[in-house]
């Protein structure tokens, strides 16, 4: 047993002394394409031959149902993807070659300019900028150009609705300018010429002249008092030789009364709803006939009436007007009337003529109050815009713009002096306009409620008079513009 183990160990020890045998590759000289042919040809046949076999048992056992003549069309589908692919394509390409901004501010002016949100949630400008690019490859780069060019061009017809725009006037129109020029440079050398004789006066005598004014001013007391009408006074106006007071009242009534004793001339009717101004015409019982026609009214209903110191009847009626009147003034002269109305225009008759020569535009609201330069040279107009106007009547170009006043302008009067200009608005507040620098002079603090009216002294405006809504008028010094005096004993409002 010892000896057969120890020949079999010795034969497997000898065995794995002896090295494995290499397999030897094969080499093929030649083409290979004949054999491979004939093999894949043996393989399809033998692979149809089963296949066949099973389509054909599958078919017999109802598993396999075979349409005739129906087919699925599935390249309009094929080539539409690679249409879109293709358009997916051209869009970046387009993208790639689109500058933009790195500014955030044009991006975004960009962005609102083609109806684009601005901004998205968690977007950063980079962000921003790659969706201002996303669109412009869409769009075109040529839209944002077109939308800038549409935003300039409503910027400049916006900008010339605002302009001051002028247009040819009538003969008539014409002339009056040119008879209002020839009127007011005589009169503004006269008041030029009378500053400069009041200038030549001493400090001292001025202020003693001055003290003797605010003393008899702060002296004033109720004269008299009068039961006018069943309805409110809405306005009152002296006759040039103080003899009358014109009153208009919310009945349509007109009366003229006695001064001083307040006794009723004359009361005058044909207005039908609230009287807004009743004025006596500058020359009115000095220079003119009782028959010529010597005060005008309006009403809000439009109307506009002339009359005369005769008649309890108008002499004439001003037509045109589609909205309330609220004013009427007269012209220094007494030819010219102009009117203020709630269709944010004034307007300007010739009496001589008989006919409206100027309608002028300007304000965004109507237009309330309307007054004459002493000279006759500018007008002045303030409305329910808050903004007051100064016109040049020679030439028709306003010359002075008043901005500052918070509420509606009701009332303005020119100073004697020529150069001042007061406003009462309804922001409680009275304004003087320095019309040489074209800036407020002063604001006066003046009553508790709208300012109704304002007025200068008539002869040198040495004192300022305004009436409001608080029931009271106050008297101020000028200049100084410190209260003087203040004329309480209206139960409503002034």
């Amino acid at each position: 047993m010892r000896a057969s183990c120890s020949r079999k160990s010795k034969i497997m020890s000898d065995e794995e002394d002896v090295a494995p045998a290499v397999k030897k590759s094969r080499v093929f000289y030649g083409s290979l394409e004949e054999k491979e042919r004939e093999r894949l040809s043996a393989n399809v046949a033998s692979s149809s031959a089963t296949g066949s076999d099973a389509v054909r048992a599958g078919i017999e056992a109802g598993n396999i149902n075979i349409s005739s003549g129906e087919t699925l069309e599935i390249e309009e589908r094929v080539s539409e993807r690679q249409q879109e692919a293709l358009a997916e394509f051209e869009r970046r390409r387009r993208a790639r070659q689109i500058t933009v901004s790195t500014d955030d501010a044009e991006v975004k002016a960009g962005l609102r300019a083609l109806g684009e949100p601005i901004t998205l949630f968690g977007e950063g400008p980079a962000d921003r900028r790659e969706r201002l690019r996303s669109v412009l490859s869409v769009v075109g780069p040529d839209a944002l150009k077109k939308s800038r060019k549409d935003e300039e061009r409503a910027k400049r017809s916006q900008d010339e609705c605002q302009q001051t725009w002028y247009h040819e006037g009538s003969a008539s129109l014409k002339d009056a300018r040119l008879w209002l020029a020839r009127y007011s440079l005589p009169r503004a050398m006269r008041r030029l010429e009378a500053a400069r004789t009041q200038k030549e006066v001493t400090e001292a005598t001025k202020t003693i002249r001055q003290q003797e004014l605010h003393k008899s001013l702060r002296n004033l007391n109720n004269f008299c008092s009068q039961i006018g009408d069943d309805r409110p006074i809405s306005f009152c106006h002296f006759s040039p030789d103080s003899k009358m007071l014109a009153t208009a009242s919310w009945s349509g009534l007109c009366k003229l009364w006695s001064v001083p004793d307040c006794n009723l001339i004359r009361t005058l009717r044909g207005h039908n709803t609230n009287v807004g101004a009743f004025v006596f015409r500058p020359q009115a019982g000095v220079s003119l006939n009782q028959s010529d026609v010597s005060l005008a009214s309006c009403a809000a209903d439009g109307t506009v009436k002339l009359w005369n110191l005769e008649s309890d009847e108008p002499v004439a009626d001003i037509e045109g007007h589609s909205e309330r009147v609220s004013r009427v003034s007269w012209h220094p002269s007494g030819r010219f009337l102009g009117t203020t109305c709630y269709d944010y225009s004034w307007r300007l008759w010739d009496l001589e003529v008989q006919e409206e020569i100027l309608h002028q535009e300007g304000h965004s609201k109507g237009v309330h109050d309307l007054t004459f330069h002493p000279d006759g040279s500018l007008a002045a107009t303030g409305g329910l815009d808050a903004f007051g106007r100064v016109w040049d009547l020679r030439t028709g170009r306003c010359v002075v713009f008043l901005e500052g006043h918070l509420k509606e302008i009701y009332s303005l009067h020119f100073s004697p002096n020529g150069y001042h200009l007061a406003t009462g608005s309804g922001d409680n507040t009275c304004k003087v306009w320095e019309l040489r620098n074209r800036k407020c002079l002063y604001t006066v603090p003046a009553h508790q409620n709208l300012l109704s009216a304002v007025r200068f002294q008539p002869t040198d405006g040495h004192f300022l008079l305004t009436g409001a809504y608080d029931n009271t008028a106050k008297v101020w010094s000028h200049p100084g513009w410190m209260p003087l005096k203040t004329l309480a004993g209206h139960e409503g409002k002034v």
